[in-house]
Order: C-alpha cells, then sequence, then structure tokens
C-alpha cells in the first residue's frame, strides 16, 4: 500500500535516476555528424546521412531520418519537439540554414529551408519546396512540392498560398531572437546533465 505524501529520498538505494540519451544510428554506411554546443533531447533521433552545425538543439520525438537521402542543417537551429525530417529516395534532399526555427509537430520532406525563417507549428513542407531566407510558414500550413517562397514573405493556408511581404530586418529580429531563446532553453537541459 502506498504512503499518502510519500517523499522520495534520493540518497536512498530504493530510487534511482535512468539516464537516457538521444538515439544515433549509423544506416548504409552513414553516421550522422553533430556540430559543437549541440543539445540533442533524450529522445530525439537522428539517423543515417545527417549533419548538423553548432548551437543547435533537436528536441524531444523529434526525427531527424536521412536513411534514404541526406538531410543538412545550418548553425543555431532549432528543431521543436515532434518535428519529423525526412527525403525521398534519390529524389530529394533537405537542406536546412542557418537561424531557422522549426515550430512543434512540423514536416519537412525533401525540401529547402534558407537561412534566417521560420517554420510555424504543425506546418508540413513537401518535396522540392523552397522557403526563401527569412520567410514565415504560419502554423498549420502546406506548402505543396515544388512551391517557392519568396524571401521575406508570409505564406498561410492550406494549400499554403501568399500573405504579404514582412519587413526584412523586422523578420530577421524576431527569427534571430527565437533562435536564440531556443540556445538559452538547450542550456537548461545541459545544465541538469
Amino acid at each position: 500500500m502506498s504512503k499518502v505524501g510519500h517523499q522520495f529520498n534520493l540518497n536512498k538505494p530504493d530510487f534511482f535516476i535512468l539516464k537516457t540519451m538521444a538515439l544515433i544510428k549509423s544506416v548504409r554506411g552513414f553516421t550522422p555528424k553533430i556540430g559543437e554546443n549541440c543539445y540533442l533531447a533524450d529522445n530525439a533521433t537522428i539517423i543515417g546521412d545527417v549533419e548538423i552545425g553548432s548551437d543547435c538543439s533537436i528536441w524531444f520525438n523529434t526525427v531527424l531520418r536521412g536513411d534514404v537521402n541526406l538531410i543538412r542543417i545550418g548553425d543555431r537551429v532549432n528543431v521543436q519537439d515532434g518535428t519529423v525530417i525526412h527525403t525521398l529516395y534519390q529524389k530529394s534532399v533537405s537542406i536546412i540554414g542557418d537561424d531557422v526555427s522549426i515550430g512543434h509537430n512540423v514536416v519537412i520532406h525533401g525540401a529547402e529551408v534558407k537561412s534566417g525563417a521560420l517554420i510555424g507549428m504543425g506546418a508540413i513542407v513537401l518535396d522540392h519546396a523552397v522557403i526563401g531566407e527569412g520567410a514565415i510558414i504560419a502554423a498549420g500550413s502546406v506548402v505543396l512540392s515544388g512551391t517557392q517562397v519568396e524571401p521575406g514573405s508570409i505564406y498561410a493556408g492550406v494549400p499554403a498560398k501568399f500573405v504579404k511581404k514582412v519587413d526584412p530586418e523586422q523578420s530577421k529580429e524576431m527569427n534571430q531572437k527565437i533562435a536564440s531563446n531556443y540556445l538559452m532553453y538547450s542550456g537548461w537541459f545541459k545544465d541538469e546533465d
């Protein structure tokens, strides 16, 4: 029978802390390469031909699956919880520039996201789409295969369509602030290890 209000004593042998780490797996002779000062959440999965730059954070339940083609991620990129990045065998690759923020539960499949862009929560970006520098993809949008999103623009909807241009300096400042915040957040988790 359990005791109500029982206090666990971390120094007693009946209590233990289970330490886990991200799954980093080689496939087809490719082993992921991780840059300096990166945070990989305990249950992030990074497979195959994946290269991640410096100062990145790969959050909980994220899957970077470079099993059928390559994935390249620049510096200071945050890939938030539940995101999946994948490609098409021999047909598409996924390239993410520097200072990119990828929101929770995003799917990027064989697309290019240029530096300073923001991909909103739950968005889907399909094969051969190109998201321009400093562009914003609104939450829940679906960017169809082959779509070319202009730099410094906002796209939204299903399928995603042009909404408006954004001030380049304002967009850059906002996206860099988000990237910087996620670098700070990742530090909180590193301090706990």
